[in-house]
């Protein structure tokens, strides 16, 4: 297995570095051993999924009558899966005798079938998405590649259909066949977790996370301490240690902290330079900006909050939470609730000089939009309103958002938002907690997820000598 993988690597001019031996190692004397459940656990960016790749091919190099299903959360992510190996097969120095004759078909994207003497209804490899159908299938190797992911096991329901779905592989397998688990986990019921009442109970299980007890990296050619340390600023503690460290831990764990948050009392400066306008923020020029309105009509004080959030950011990538308004209505008043919030919200825009407001349509915000463009329209606001609807669970969307900016301390506010109630929600926040105060927090996670995500900028490239005519 490990010399297959070696010339395949010369060919492609590419290194075996240590951490890519040992996981071929490790499937070829699980084989040798007989074991036949197997569970392969690396960190995110390992190449657990090209090393997959080659062990098939090379178990069709061995055994060209043998039959291969790839299992994934859906049929696209399997499809690459079956591609890989189809160009592994198709270039491999030792593979030639392996390619069907010109003409044959069975030999596409999802599916091949390789030059064999078994006449077999099955594929030599197949794709398929774990919703799939695969009834009737056969199969002496089912590689389970990225089976679980965010997706798919956010909530109790969807891991019992999860696991539900996947021993439909046990009447696929042929007997004495081997079945294969490729992935990370994603949540803290894992499929992959341990234990005597773990769904891969007696698999025998291969644990590579990025950093050791000693925090030294697996990898340490692509990722030295200056990277995983941005990394894990980038994409906060929770998915650095379920993705990286391959630690299953619940949302729980995650805890919001206001101390995180830097203070400031400076107000933004607008001017115009070069016929531009120019908006900068304690020195610092601004690059974009938007708010976030999730809206509420019930009686000020109780129920759902109607809250809007307003944020700028640099292009260094920093965020400031410049406001967070409670907005409310009098309940006395002619006006009906929804003209008195929107005026409300008109007048945050105009003073803020927001460019967009998104407004969350979810519920009962489906009609706001439109009345609030007149608002704008009527008190001559240029700015834009966006309609927002969310499909991703508000502690998802807030973790998400706040988890990795509060970790890399990216996440600055002004001083009135201390004011408010916000830090106070924010403290007693839990994932776990229903019927929680969360309000601000999720239209602060709809201003962060909302901003685009940019490329560091670079120094302009020398110009060279031209030697071109004009």
């Amino acid at each position: 297995m490990l010399e297959f993988a070696w010339i395949w690597n010369q060919r492609a001019r590419l290194r075996t570095p240590t951490l890519h031996r040992r996981v071929l190692r490790w499937l070829e004397d699980a084989l040798k051993a007989g074991d036949r459940r197997l569970l392969l656990m690396a960190f995110r960016g390992a190449g657990k999924s090209t090393l997959v790749g080659l062990f098939c091919a090379w178990q069709l190099y061995r055994n060209p009558d043998l039959r291969i299903l790839v299992l994934a959360a859906d049929h696209a992510l399997a499809t690459r899966m079956v591609s890989t190996v189809r160009r592994i097969l198709a270039r491999h120095p030792l593979c030639g005798a392996l390619l069907p004759e010109a003409g044959e078909g069975g030999w596409a994207a999802d599916r091949f079938t390789v030059a064999r003497d078994a006449v077999l209804r099955d594929a030599s490899m197949m794709a398929a998405g774990i919703g799939g159908n695969i009834t009737g299938a056969r199969a002496e190797l089912i590689v389970c590649d990225d089976v679980e992911v965010a997706g798919n096991c956010d909530t109790p329901a969807k891991r019992e259909e999860l696991r539900e779905r996947l021993t439909e592989t046990e009447f696929v397998l042929v007997p004495g066949g081997t079945l294969l688990f490729v992935g990370t986990p994603h949540c803290a019921e894992s499929l992959y977790a341990e234990g005597a009442e773990g769904f891969l109970a007696g698999y025998r299980r291969l644990v590579l996370p990025l950093l050791d007890a000693e925090g030294r990296s697996a990898w340490p050619e692509r990722f030295p301490e200056e990277a995983v340390a941005k990394l894990r600023d980038r994409v906060g503690p929770l998915a650095f240690r379920r993705q990286m460290l391959l630690q299953p831990v619940a949302e729980e764990a995650a805890r919001l902290d206001p101390a995180l948050i830097a203070r400031y009392a400076a107000e933004p400066e607008y001017r115009e330079a070069n016929g531009r306008g120019v908006l900068t923020l304690m020195g610092t020029r601004l690059v974009s900006g938007g708010g976030w309105w999730d809206p509420a009509f019930g009686r000020p004080g109780r129920g759902d909050s109607s809250v809007v959030a307003a944020t700028y950011a640099d292009a260094q990538g920093r965020s400031y939470l410049h406001r967070i308004a409670y907005v409310t209505h009098d309940p006395g008043a002619t006006e009906d609730p929804a003209t008195q919030q929107c005026r409300a919200v008109a007048a945050i825009a105009r003073e803020l000089l927001l460019p967009v407001m998104r407004v969350e349509t979810n519920g009962i915000g489906g009609f706001l939009p439109g009345l609030l463009r007149q608002e704008f329209s009527r008190a001559g606001i240029t700015c834009a309103v966006v309609e927002m609807t969310s499909r991703v669970p508000k502690v998802q969307r807030i973790l998400g958002a706040l988890d990795p900016v509060l970790a890399a301390r990216r996440l600055s506010a002004h001083e009135s938002v201390f004011r408010t109630r916000f830090p106070q929600e924010m403290a007693a926040w839990r994932p776990e907690a229903t019927n929680a105060r969360d309000d601000a927090l999720d239209a602060l996670a709809g201003c962060l997820l909302a901003e685009p995500v940019r490329l560091p900028l670079l120094p302009p490239r020398g110009s060279g000598p031209s030697w071109r005519g004009l």
